[in-house]
């Protein structure tokens, strides 16, 4: 059931959203089902190095869809050595081709576009492509490209602007490193490349380089990873080491120059270690990966005294996501504490317009248990606590910690490594040994993942794991199986399938 509230007439729009990405297309797009007027301001700055997108945001453009699509043309890539063992005659040197992969995947994203512009369209959401800032409490200006400006009011106002990507404080950053904003569409192929720092955007990018052929690099300032399990986070490294990416750990650039202009150009990287020995190398691309920042300045937040965190520059919001101003909101990666990830931007959107304009609903996104996956060479899949983090929050000596390696059926006619591919549960020993933690590194991890997620929405516990007959011969059976304690200090390496 719709209800309205007679204050609306008074305004130009029941809800104004700022910014096209998957969360404020959510926004946008239940409110307009739900019989409300809705406008949604939608600008892209071009970043340092011109590069631009249109609607859709960050997982559309520059983030989810072609990372995931570049990955798999570097699994295909490690595939086709596979498949000469299970009888495929392939030629001995397969080549790459950088444009083809990357015009395949522009025109898909073109299609993506194209279709979220015809959505709102048939939803009646009046889509404006101007840079939007909040002028009072109601009120909001567009700027568009030509310098022309609107002016609209709104009862309700969403902000969902996201994150950019956050440059080194260095001489050369800006005019010489790219960024995934630019990585995606770049015309040419990027050669050697150094990926700096250890994000999962980092080790993702230098993973599927180095697949499709690519001299690559990783520079290291602390640990892989930051926040995740940092045993699983180790095994990703060890396995991308082997398999082409070199490590620079304990090092940060100081220096960046030009040496040659071009596509790709050449560039000298001066960098620091820990102990403070200087190294100097040459590459033809430097791929930026060290943080994103919020895009919470130069909005016009500071007009309505938005309350933003003193470190972060995220927003302050509620469990219902609502920022210090009544009728003002904030989703997705912008809101201080959230997870950085386009489905809890989505659910928070969706649920966000339900609570404002549909009679009786309180539905909140439940932020708890919330399943990722890094699609490094070898995936890496999780939900709820790392290991680290149950230690702290429960104890060492309140938790259980069931682990194995395993070996997928389809690695052994290649004779892949054995022990590489790990499955680890955490449970809570106080309350009937409940999974709190779940990590899986394998192939398909983000498949494996997803369904374990929602057993852990329902609360399972270890004996609903043992309980639950596995599919054979599967990654996933691993954890219906599971029984070497890490606490036993039992071999958790294993043999055969």
């Amino acid at each position: 059931m719709i209800f309205t509230k007679a204050s609306t007439t008074q305004y130009d729009y029941d809800l104004v959203v700022i910014g096209g990405g998957s969360g404020g297309l959510a926004a946008a797009k239940e409110a307009a089902q739900l019989g409300k007027k809705v406008a949604l301001f939608d600008y892209v700055n071009p970043s340092p190095m011109g590069t631009t997108w249109g609607l859709g945001g960050t997982c559309v453009n520059v983030g989810c869809i072609p990372k995931k699509l570049m990955h798999r043309a570097s699994i295909l890539g490690e595939e086709l050595h596979d498949a000469k063992t299970f009888g495929w005659e392939i030629p001995e040197k397969a080549t790459h081709n950088w444009e083809t992969m990357k015009n395949a995947i522009q025109d898909h994203i073109g299609a993506l576009n194209w279709g979220y512009r015809v959505q709102l369209r048939d939803k009646k959401v009046n889509y404006v492509n101007a840079y939007a800032e909040i002028v009072n409490q109601h009120t909001i200006r567009g700027t568009r490209k030509n310098k022309t400006e609107t002016c609209m009011s709104a009862e309700h106002i969403i902000i969902a602007t996201g994150e950019r990507p956050r440059y080194l404080d260095i001489p050369g950053s800006q005019e010489y490193t790219i960024t995934s904003d630019d990585l995606f569409s770049l015309p040419y192929c990027p050669g050697k490349t150094l990926c700096v720092g250890a994000s999962y955007v980092s080790l993702e990018c230098a993973g599927f380089l180095a697949g499709i052929g690519l001299d690559t690099t990783v520079m290291v300032r602390s640990i892989l990873l930051r926040g995740f399990d940092q045993q699983c986070a180790e095994i990703v490294g060890g396995y991308m080491e082997k398999h082409g990416v070199k490590f620079i750990r304990g090092a940060v650039p100081t220096k960046i120059e030009e040496i040659e202009s071009g596509q790709p150009g050449r560039y000298r990287v001066t960098s620091k270690k820990n102990d403070g020995t200087e190294i100097v190398d040459e590459y033809n691309t430097i791929l930026v990966a060290v943080g994103r920042d919020p895009c919470t300045q130069n909005i016009g937040i500071e007009n309505v005294q938005v309350q933003l965190h003193e470190k972060s520059n995220r927003v302050i919001v509620d469990a219902e996501e609502r920022t210090n101003i009544s009728n003002i909101y904030a989703i997705g990666d912008i809101g201080e504490g959230r997870p950085e990830l386009t489905p809890v931007a989505i659910q928070a959107g969706k649920l966000l317009a339900r609570r404002l304009f549909q009679r009786g609903f309180t539905a909140k996104v439940d932020y708890a248990n919330i399943a990722t996956t890094v699609f490094t060479p070898i995936e890496y899949g999780c939900i709820g606590f790392s290991e680290e983090a149950a230690i702290q929050k429960f104890g060492e000596a309140n938790i259980e910690v069931y682990h194995s390696y395993f070996m997928p059926l389809e690695w052994t006619v290649p004779h892949r490594e054995e022990n590489t591919c790990y499955a680890k549960i955490i449970c809570n020993k106080l309350d009937k040994e409940r999974v709190v933690g779940f990590h899986v590194v394998g192939p398909n991890a983000g498949e494996i993942t997803q369904g374990y997620a929602i057993a852990m929405r329902k609360g399972a516990t270890k004996e609903d794991f043992d309980s639950t007959i596995g599919i054979h011969p599967t990654c996933s059976e691993t954890f219906t199986t599971l029984q070497v304690t890490k606490r036993s200090g039992a071999s958790a390496e294993v043999t055969g399938c």
